[in-house]
């Protein structure tokens, strides 16, 4: 969980091990994100389900893996909420048509209305797999909402100084994603949360993530 929450290396995760009474070595680390990872995935997905709204924003960002950028597909709902996040290593058709029927999958429902940039791949697959009664607007400047949310696995991988191998940055990636949704106190992209509440919220969440990855 301190690897996929906050800016760290693993090495600095082996040293707050240490600190604490635990001797690991950052491999150890490694091979518990492996490990644990998508058991967390599974069950945080399960949690949201169908809890996503009908005005998708889809987007693409680049991340940088064993010296090569691949693209990372990503999509929020019109209130900043998570719909679903992909890595691939191409970005054409069949990447953007296997963008969209996972993420279909993952919240539960199509969308009634999908906004993305000019790429030439997205009208075809919106149609093909998501149906002609879907909306699509194409506008660059209408996913700036969403280019400001790729802030944050921008900011997260920068100290990793890229991934190893694309298995790695595509279960790493998804996590990230996940775990950020569950955390996130608003619901609604005007909402106020009061300081207070936020640590309310996210010592209850920790705790109850915790509790279900022991259990699992």
């Amino acid at each position: 969980m301190w690897s996929l929450r906050y800016k760290l290396s693993l090495r600095d995760l082996a040293e707050m091990c240490l600190a604490r009474g635990f001797e690991v070595t950052h491999e150890t680390i490694r091979d518990w994100e492996e490990r644990f990872a998508p058991l967390m995935v599974e069950q945080l997905r399960a949690k949201r389900k169908g809890q996503a709204g009908r005005s998708w924003y889809v987007d693409e960002t680049y991340v940088k893996v064993h010296g090569r950028w691949c693209y990372l597909y990503r999509a929020i709902d019109r209130d900043g909420n998570l719909v679903d996040s992909m890595l691939s290593e191409t970005r054409d058709m069949d990447a953007a048509k296997r963008f969209f029927q996972r993420a279909s999958a993952v919240v539960g429902h199509r969308p009634d209305r999908v906004t993305t940039d000019g790429h030439d791949s997205y009208p075809r697959a919106i149609r093909e797999m998501l149906g002609d009664e879907v909306t699509h607007r194409c506008n660059r400047y209408l996913t700036n909402r969403l280019e400001q949310d790729h802030r944050g696995i921008k900011q997260r991988y920068y100290p990793m100084r890229g991934f190893g191998s694309v298995a790695s940055a595509a279960r790493f990636c998804t996590a990230f994603d996940e775990q950020r949704q569950y955390f996130r106190c608003r619901t609604t992209m005007r909402e106020t949360v009061p300081l207070g509440e936020q640590r309310r919220l996210f010592h209850q969440r920790w705790d109850a993530l915790l509790s279900s990855l022991m259990a699992a």
